[in-house]
Formats: structure tokens, sequence, C-alpha cells
């Protein structure tokens, strides 16, 4: 029996979602080993969100499954107002299966998404935002020059290239510096990094005084909310298996997949940076072949499957 009248009943309006969503997913299963700094480094992404978003957004994390330091921290920064939409997994769906569930709920037009060791540097939502202006047609826009292969963005090219008023161009646009940068923050030795260098050539589109280069990356983009609504769900069959498959559904639909000329995000990786936020020299790192290689790979997959499988 309802005693009394819901006193929500005597509200009149309620707040409108913000225009941009922000969409961070996390994945720290323990603090150790590989994942040893990535409680910090997670709060420095989310930090940086809050320091450089120069706009109306609204923050929406999705933890795939984290310990409990990570669920305590993020629970205190949603108390705090940091957080305008938090979900906490008890376990984790991969990295496609968090996609379905949090791109598919964030309520803005705009979606902007974010692996959870990306840097958010000053000026970066409006440089989004006006790629997303000058090019309509876009559906991944990444805040940093990427160099991606050309069958990943066919469709752009298809439709720069039947564009009267859009300006197409091939060459090494993109420095190898500016290549590298990026590139040895994702664990590539230098001679693999430029071999792929060397036979991409950057591509460029530009349309008046707009300026993209095209490709686009998984790890950080945004998108329209209906671009995103067009290709989900995506098939999520393991953890990190087929991330690519977003790249080319973008790319089957006809959309756009373009990145910034200037750096506005960074990736830090899984280790912090000395002393800043710029990529640390990398350290020449002994790598084990052969068989014992092997036996420890099978070591550690044990040791995590017995921690961390599902019953």
């Amino acid at each position: 029996m309802r005693v009394g009248q819901n006193p929500v009943k005597s509200v009149e309006s309620i707040a409108p979602p913000a225009p941009v969503t922000v969409v961070v997913i996390s994945y720290i299963p323990f603090l150790a080993g590989y994942y040893a700094q990535s409680l910090e480094i997670l709060k420095r992404c989310l930090g940086s969100i809050a320091a450089n978003t120069d706009g109306d957004y609204d923050l929406m994390l999705f933890d795939n499954g984290s310990c409990a330091e990570v669920r305590a921290y993020l629970l205190e920064e949603q108390a705090a107002g940091r957080i305008q939409y938090l979900t906490l997994s008890e376990r984790n769906f991969g990295k496609a299966g968090a996609w379905n569930i949090a791109l598919a709920a964030a309520p803005g037009n705009v979606v902007v998404y974010a692996d959870s060791d990306v840097f958010f540097h000053p000026g970066w939502l409006p440089a989004h935002l006006a790629a997303l202006k000058a090019f309509p047609q876009a559906g991944m826009v990444s805040g940093l020059p990427i160099l991606t292969p050309e069958k990943f963005s066919s469709a752009t090219i298809d439709w720069a290239n039947a564009q009267k008023n859009v300006k197409l161009e091939r060459g090494p646009l993109i420095t190898w510096q500016e290549f590298w940068r990026h590139a040895r923050t994702l664990g590539d030795d230098e001679p693999t990094a430029r071999a792929f260098y060397d036979f991409n050539p950057t591509i460029q589109i530009s349309k008046g005084k707009a300026r993209y280069f095209i490709g686009a990356a998984h790890f950080q983009f945004a998108a329209p909310k209906a671009a995103l609504e067009a290709i989900l769900p995506i098939p999520a069959e393991r953890p990190m298996g087929r991330v690519r498959l977003l790249d080319e559904l973008i790319n089957s639909k006809g959309y756009l997949r373009l990145s910034t000329p200037e750096c506005y995000v960074e990736h830090m990786g899984n280790t912090l940076p000395d002393g800043s936020l710029s990529p640390a020299k990398p350290r020449r790192v002994r790598r084990l072949r052969g068989p014992l290689r092997k036996l420890l790979q099978w070591i550690y997959d044990r040791i995590f499957t017995l921690l961390y499988r599902n019953d």
C-alpha cells in the first residue's frame, strides 16, 4: 500500500544531460606487474579531463571489473561530483563488450571516448568539436596526428576524391618525430615503427582553412552519437579481440575517420613518464626469447587465470 504522494511528482523539470559525454573505460585487475602504476595513470587521465576541458560535458566511467582499490577511488570521484555516470561491472566484458554498454548508454549528442591511459591537453574539446563541424560526415576524430593503414579509411579517401571543394594530399606530412612520439608509448621498437612509417604515407584532407589527417585511433576519438548507434553492438568474444572492428565498421558505414594536425591528447601507456607527460627516452629492454619466454608466459597466464577466472 502506498501512503502519501511521491515528492518527485511535484518537480516540474529536470536538467538535461550535457551535449558532450566523455566516456572512459578502466580495467585494472590488480596493482602489480603490468598494472603496478595503472591507478596513478587513471588518476592523471581523469585529472586532465577535469583541468583541461573547456565546454559543457558529462563524464561517464565504465569500470570493467577492476580491483577494490580502483573501485574505491572511482566512488570517491563520483561522490566529489567529478564523475556524472559511474558503472562498476562485477566482471570483465572485454573492450568491445564495454564499448557496447558505455557508448550506447552515453546520452550526449557527441561522445568522446578514451582509454584510461590518455592525457588530455588544454583546448582538446573545442578542437574535436571544430573538426566535427567542419566535416559533419566524420564518424571518428582523434586528437593527435595519427598514421593508420589506408584500408581502415577507404571511405574517407573515396569521399574526398568525389568532392570538388575538398583537397587530398599525400606525403610525409606527419614528421617521423611526431609519429615516433606516439608509437613509442605503444611498446613498438624503433625499427618496426620506422618500417611502418616509411611504408604508409600521410594523407591530408582540407576544405578551406580546415585541415586534418586521414585516419583515427580507437584508443581515443570523438564521434557523433548517431554514428556510434549505426555500428553498435560490436561483436565481443574475448577481452582484446577484434578492437579494430570499430574502425572497420565506421569505415564500412561511409563515415570519415580523421585526426587533428596538433597534439591535443597523449597516450601514457602503463608506466609513468619521468618528470613530465612527454614520453621519456626509451630504455633498452632485454627481451627473452625461445623456450624460457614461452615458459614464463605460460606461468603468467596460469597465475592470472587462477586469480581472475570467472567461476
